[in-house]
């Protein structure tokens, strides 16, 4: 009976020892956990990181613009403005493949196109009436719509500034000749963020 009870008494102390041994061990963890955790940012700094990436990508200067799937890449110059910051940094979140349209039954239609933006794009705008359309030059127009002129044009319009293209041959040709996509019955501009 002796026996039996420091058997008992034995056990209980093992599985006491193992017990506080086991709850130190948790205790350390803890604290090295924490000493870790500390030094990862935290969400503040997160959300401060993710404002940095998204300011660079808003102040892009230049987009990438081809006409055309197979088409040759131009440089599209951003001006200095929200509507142009807005375009620069939805584009550095997802390159955009848009169709492209003219305005068939509009005055001076025929040096023109525009790029419908999906909705879930918020773009802010200044629009101002816009009279003399030169070669090259980019506007938006609400709602969601990017207007490119590609020959000099005098429409009445309330645009806001986006940006424009070095004006050459080479350029308005790959507009023009921009092929319409099988099956499609329009055709197809590229915009890639090029940082």
């Amino acid at each position: 009976m002796k026996k039996n009870m420091l058997k008992k008494l034995s056990l209980l102390l093992t599985v006491m020892l193992a017990l506080i041994l086991t709850l130190t061990g948790c205790s350390q963890s803890n604290n090295n956990q924490s000493s870790r955790l500390d030094t990862r940012p935290n969400s503040t700094q997160s959300t401060i990181n993710s404002a940095s990436n998204s300011n660079a990508a808003a102040k892009a200067t230049e987009l990438e613009v081809c006409f055309g799937d197979e088409g040759k890449s131009f440089i599209m110059h951003l001006y200095d403005n929200d509507t142009a910051a807005a375009i620069a940094r939805h584009v550095g979140t997802a390159n955009w493949r848009l169709p492209i349209y003219h305005y068939n039954d509009y005055e001076n239609w025929e040096v023109m196109q525009y790029y419908d933006i999906p909705s879930r794009y918020d773009i802010p705008s200044n629009p101002e009436t816009i009279t003399s359309e030169k070669a090259g030059e980019v506007y938006y127009s609400a709602p969601n719509r990017i207007v490119l002129f590609f020959g000099d044009a005098q429409v009445h319009g309330e645009y806001t500034k986006v940006g424009y293209f070095d004006y050459t041959q080479e350029f308005k040709t790959a507009v023009e000749n921009n092929p319409v996509l099988e099956g499609w019955g329009n055709k197809i501009v590229l915009i890639n963020s090029i940082n």
